[in-house]
């Protein structure tokens, strides 16, 4: 494993002779730079790896929890739920067609020598997703502008338009990425990022990311003047749908911003590569936890559906007992004489009413044996 961004030096003498090395004689070009510290990249660079393997199977894992909720719980069914699970769903396919990428292709040399199509294709599916990511972001921005800002619209919206954005337009950039790609930089598999043909896809993202901004300062500037005016509580709901929504912008949009700007220090490099690692690689749990897991509504539903839970099963539980007791008290009257009856059911059971039927069943036993 040689490191592509050193050089090899090699020494010419003053009477135009190449350097020859001392013990061999023959004349020697320097690789030391270009094999240094290898052992210790190779190592960081399989940790990376299982780092974002790991990264999209937990965002996987939470992204369908996520669904499951928002599918089983109708109290959830609104508009912004269902940008909501389109959204995830987006993050599920990115994060298995990166799976995918990572184990079948970058993993895999020898695919990646023969250079067959499928890894192009494969890698054409998965810019398509990456900006569905984004682009269904942009959509949750939309949304709540419309929403908020622009109160004519304020009722129910049409979401057609909202897919053929999320899912429709990230088309074009993969699409115009892909031809160029094959035209001008038709490298194997199309793994190298040293090439600019990426801000085909890149570009329209950062905008995406910068009008969601956008959107999301203007909608906290209208609500902080309802706020002010009024105090509705319905004002201090969507500002918190707006903070979730403001906190994920940067977080998922500084990687494409700082990028270009790999330090050159060795140290540096690395902290670099894992802080980009967890960015890109572990959005999907992180769209989870801020959309579901912290929602409120989803955790009020979460409680109501416990509590219910838990209220069933202690009627269950009850008329369990009952039944029990109600069973064992006819076969002590027809089985057991009265010296030798013992009443043996929960404690519960022994108090009140109960207490007092079993007393009463006693004595008529007795006087039918007197």
């Amino acid at each position: 494993m040689f490191n592509s961004l050193q050089k090899a030096t090699k020494y010419c003498g003053e009477d135009g002779q190449w350097f020859r090395h001392p013990d061999t004689n023959r004349t020697w070009s320097n690789y030391t730079l270009c094999n240094i510290n290898t052992s210790a990249k190779l190592k960081s660079a399989y940790i990376l790896f299982y780092m974002a393997i790991v990264g999209h199977a937990l965002s996987i894992a939470s992204l369908l929890i996520s669904l499951a909720i928002f599918f089983y719980f109708r109290s959830l069914s609104c508009q912004r739920i269902t940008l909501h699970k389109n959204l995830f769903c987006s993050y599920v396919l990115n994060s298995a067609l990166t799976i995918i990428y990572l184990v079948g292709v970058v993993n895999n040399p020898e695919v990646v020598s023969r250079n067959p199509v499928g890894c192009k294709v494969l890698h054409f599916f998965h810019m398509y997703m990456l900006g569905c990511n984004y682009f269904w972001m942009l959509c949750e921005g939309i949304y709540l502008h419309t929403l908020i800002v622009v109160a004519v619209f304020a009722e129910e919206q049409h979401l057609h338009w909202y897919y053929l954005l999320g899912w429709g337009f990230p088309l074009v950039p993969a699409s115009i990425h892909a031809v160029a790609r094959k035209k001008y930089f038709d490298d194997n598999c199309w793994m190298s990022v040293e090439t600019h043909l990426l801000y085909a896809v890149h570009g329209p993202i950062v905008a995406a990311l910068l009008v969601n901004l956008f959107f999301l300062l203007n909608i906290i500037r209208v609500l902080v003047t309802k706020l002010r005016d009024t105090h509705r509580a319905e004002s201090n709901m969507y500002m918190k749908a707006v903070r979730a929504t403001l906190i994920l912008v940067p977080l998922l949009g500084i990687q494409f911003v700082i990028f270009p700007w790999r330090p050159e220090n060795r140290l540096a490099g690395e902290v670099y590569e894992y802080i980009m690692h967890i960015l890109m690689h572990y959005q999907g749990l992180l769209v989870a936890t801020i959309f579901c897991f912290f929602n409120g509504e989803v955790q009020a539903a979460l409680k109501r559906q416990w509590m219910q839970y838990k209220t069933q099963l202690g009627q269950r539980r009850k008329d369990h007992c009952s039944m029990r007791s109600t069973s064992y008290t006819a076969t002590s009257i027809t089985e057991v004489p009265a010296f030798m009856y013992h009443h043996d059911c929960n404690s519960e059971h022994l108090n009140g009413r109960h207490t007092e039927d079993s007393e009463l069943v006693a004595l008529k036993s007795g006087e039918a044996y007197a």
